[in-house]
């Protein structure tokens, strides 16, 4: 049972059987709530970009990433790839002219995470096609790798 299920479960059922349904997985729920993912030795961290008019964004955009978030919450959690570990918004370090959104995500498996956001954002209709994908190493300080653009001939990716 994953996190989506139990989520939606708490929309369709009362509190106290969604108590009873948590306690019967007492220790799956633990372990998500405590933050201790099942995940290799191999995590990754992936950025999702999007670029933004302005430094606070606008209400859509405030909106798009709390959806964004969500979304990926979910479909990581339930296929055991990983978490949404935040979120920052403002001015790139690279051009202080430009403006973007970055949601970054702790993974185990690079190529499978990949192709499920791109296909939850696309699903979802989260505005895929302005999206930049991007990874680094977990626990190194390094450069960002961009794996996916949602235009053709972009190479670079910075923060």
């Amino acid at each position: 049972m994953g996190v989506y299920t139990i989520v939606r479960m708490a929309h369709e059922y009362s509190v106290l059987n969604l108590f009873a349904i948590i306690n019967h997985n007492d220790s799956y729920i633990n372990s998500i709530w405590a933050g201790e993912f099942k995940m290799s030795e191999n995590k990754l961290w992936l950025v999702v970009q999007y670029p933004l008019k302005s430094a606070k964004g606008s209400q859509r955009d405030q909106w798009l990433k709390d959806k964004v978030m969500e979304y990926l919450e979910l479909s990581l959690a339930d296929a055991d790839l990983g978490c949404v570990d935040g979120f920052d918004m403002g001015v790139c370090i690279s051009d202080p002219k430009k403006y973007a959104l970055n949601i970054f995500c702790v993974v185990s498996e690079e190529e499978r995470s990949i192709a499920l956001v791109k296909r939850v954002l696309r699903e979802s209709r989260l505005d895929y096609t302005r999206i930049k994908i991007a990874t680094m190493p977990y626990g190194e300080e390094g450069t960002y790798t961009l794996k996916y653009a949602h235009k053709k001939g972009v190479a670079d990716f910075t923060l």
